[in-house]
């Protein structure tokens, strides 16, 4: 076995509906991240390797790993990975890596988390951290999606989490869920961008209009979306955490949905 993959056994498998699912393994010991970290998956085909980028759902203390995926019919990998089933085995990266950790921003009392689609999968994992409720005063977390069955893990985030036994008081005082539905009546609806741009996000959520010194952002989903929220927040002042520096946003280049 190469160093570089893990072989891992699926552990329970779940379809959201027919186009998501989400999956368990075994963990590893040695195998340590970040939340908000990502790692290649993938299975062996024919011999080799196929894989592309997944981020944990699962928090970095969790003795399983979990993982949110589209199911694409001719993928070369998601055609495969949505018949898996629990015993058979996965290829996990052994160097997970990201750029969505607290530590690439500058400090702030607001911490937004913009994801679309399977872009939700990493800050499932940072609003599992009891440390990021240490860092700020609110977590408003955005899932925007086409239809209300692609609100994956809705009912884990509005119910399951504040009532964990360990921090879930923490995150009924600080953790904001705001879903967003495209195409479909939902009590919520509208493109993530739209949102931000009318300030409806704002207004419904009781929060503040950003400021350069209050706000922070996580980015994760389509690249349409990275590119049309980064245009908004640098046209607001907002500068991206590059190189090392840290900044007012943090953006995940690592998936092609």
């Amino acid at each position: 076995m190469s160093s570089k993959y893990q072989h891992e056994t699926v552990t329970s498998v779940h379809h959201w509906n027919d186009t998501l699912f989400s999956f368990t393994t075994t963990r590893d010991p040695s195998f340590r991240y970040k939340n908000g970290f990502f790692t290649m998956i993938g299975l062996q085909v024919e011999n080799r390797p196929v894989v592309r980028a997944y981020s944990m759902v699962s928090a970095n203390y969790e003795e399983q790993l979990e993982f949110f995926s589209i199911k694409v019919q001719d993928g070369a990998l998601t055609s495969r990975l949505q018949h898996l089933k629990v015993g058979d085995e996965v290829l996990v990266g052994a160097k997970p890596t990201g750029t969505l950790v607290a530590e690439n921003l500058l400090p702030g009392k607001h911490l937004y988390l913009f994801g679309t689609g399977t872009g939700l999968a990493p800050f499932m994992s940072i609003i599992k951290d009891p440390e990021v409720y240490e860092l700020y005063e609110k977590i408003i977390l955005v899932h925007g999606v086409r239809l209300i069955n692609e609100l994956a893990y809705q009912d884990y985030i509005a119910n399951h989490l504040p009532n964990n036994e360990f921090f879930g008081d923490i995150i009924k005082d600080k953790l904001i869920y705001y879903p967003t539905v495209t195409r479909e009546s939902f009590r919520n609806n509208g493109r993530l961008t739209d949102l931000i741009v009318t300030g409806k996000l704002f207004k419904d959520t009781a929060m503040p209009n950003p400021t350069l010194d209050d706000d922070r952002f996580m980015l994760c989903g389509s690249p349409s979306m990275l590119k049309d929220t980064c245009k908004i927040l640098n046209e607001l002042g907002f500068q991206e955490a590059r190189h090392g520096n840290q900044g007012h946003y943090v953006i995940e280049r690592a998936f092609v949905e």
